[in-house]
């Protein structure tokens, strides 16, 4: 019997909660330890989920000799520092996009773990979805012609206080970072890295986006990109070529299939649904690494995080977003 893969996680949010009910569904893994800085959300979180261990810290939680590979479930803010104490003590590191406040923190942690033989991998779930998986293999074999453009939105729309997550540029908020990372990573899966980039912006009272449009421009192809926590248009993905159009089915950030629309032809619709809330397939893709002890993923490699840094970067600048708390490498 293969020796189970034991999971550690950092914070006891929500996100954490389902990447927990996800890991529950493979029979490889067990869930041994969760820290949070406040003990009593440890104890709670670990009575909910029978995790033998609860810890108030990160550094505990890195000295735990019964954790393989450590979670991190914390806001934006707070990826760099503990990402990089716990591969420094010897974890196998998911990280929780976006993956840092900027591309020079990023290439530092990737810096850090190669340093510590240990593996990290940012927790892109949407690059290991099976639908978005099919989506390329569809356009590598030319289904669609050559791709001209990528139309792609992530909105949500709510009461959110100016504490939350979202308005709080304390811990890394707006909507870039949380949501607009999404339709990003997409146009560049499809299209790589941009020829150039613009952005437009409204700022919340807090300082932080809460609309951002972006035009990435490519030598023959226009992706154009939204983000929004006030509202906007559904949260759909076009990927439009010479031949022919892709529409991702569901969100576009957790697609289940896709319409495949062949120019003088009938679309037709293909079904590649995702296992549990859809954070199976990323555990399984740190699991193959893993057990194929490599220390970086095929989906989700160092360069496609960094290169989103990068572009993440290129749009904060062009609409002025700086976090207080933001620092360079240490």
């Amino acid at each position: 019997m293969v020796e189970p893969i034991r999971w550690g996680i950092l914070a006891t949010g929500n996100i954490a909660s389902t990447y927990v009910e996800d890991l529950a569904l493979l029979d490889d893994c067990q869930v041994t330890a969760v820290a949070s800085r406040s003990s009593e959300r440890a104890a709670a979180f670990a009575e909910k989920f029978d995790i033998p261990h609860a810890w108030d810290s990160v550094q505990a939680l890195a000295q735990d000799d019964e954790v393989d590979i450590v979670y991190v479930a914390t806001p934006h803010s707070h990826h760099y520092i503990p990402t990089i104490q716990l591969l420094e003590a010897g974890k196998h590191v998911l990280c929780e996009k976006a993956f840092a406040y900027n591309a020079s923190q990023a290439k530092t942690m990737f810096n850090v773990a190669r340093e510590h033989q240990r593996f990290l991998m940012e927790a892109m779930w949407t690059r290991c979805n099976p639908a978005i998986r099919e989506m390329r293999r569809a356009i590598r074999e030319g289904m669609i012609g050559d791709v001209i453009a990528v139309h792609a939105n992530f909105a949500l729309h709510g009461d959110f206080p100016p504490e939350h997550r979202l308005r709080n540029p304390e811990l890394a908020g707006g909507a870039l970072l949380d949501l607009g990372i999404y339709p990003i990573t997409l146009a560049h899966l499809v299209l790589g890295v941009p020829d150039s980039i613009s952005a437009e912006s409204m700022m919340s009272p807090e300082g932080v986006d809460e609309y951002t449009a972006v035009t990435m421009r490519y030598p023959r192809a226009i992706a154009q990109l939204s983000c929004s926590f006030i509202g906007g248009a559904s949260n759909t993905a076009t990927i439009s070529g010479t031949k022919g159009r892709i529409e991702l089915q569901g969100l576009l950030h957790r697609p289940s299939g896709y319409t495949l629309t062949r120019y003088d032809e009938q679309p037709r619709e293909f079904e590649a649904p995702y296992v549990g809330n859809g954070y199976v397939h990323e555990a399984l893709e740190v699991h193959r690494a893993l057990r194929q002890d490599r220390l970086e993923s095929t989906l989700v490699p160092p360069s496609s995080t960094i290169e989103v840094m990068e572009i993440l970067d290129e749009v904060r600048g062009q609409i002025k977003l700086h976090y207080p708390g933001e620092t360079r490498p240490l």
